[in-house]
């Protein structure tokens, strides 16, 4: 169990956490998006229109995701709870979490639900 809030493990968190916000934030906004779908010269244009649209917004909501991940992990690293298995109770191997740093689960409990 990691603990603490001055510690490696919650400046390698706040930085992803930035990194994240910088780039949702650098995203066309949802709203903005949508406006101009269906008001092109040609079919192809609108189609292509159409998929950048999907794209940047399954980027959107990927990102998102992460954030809420990195969030819930500093939550977890504030209440002490940060590198314990949340199916098992067991400790998070360090070398997983230097990988995937707001990883729930350990291996084994992970391997199970895939």
């Amino acid at each position: 169990m990691i603990t603490g809030m001055d510690n490696p493990v919650q400046q390698i968190l706040e930085q992803e956490q930035a990194r994240l916000t910088s780039e949702i934030d650098g995203l066309a906004p949802h709203e903005v998006i949508r406006e101009n779908l269906g008001y092109g010269n040609h079919m192809a244009d609108d189609a292509t229109e159409a998929f950048e649209q999907a794209k940047v917004l399954a980027l959107r909501r990927n990102l998102e995701d992460m954030l809420a991940e990195v969030n819930d992990a500093l939550d977890r690293l504030e209440r002490g709870t940060y590198g314990i298995c949340e199916s098992c109770a067991k400790p998070i191997d360090p070398e997983r979490l230097k990988v995937l740093p707001y990883a729930r689960l350990c291996m084994d409990c992970q391997q199970k639900r895939k």
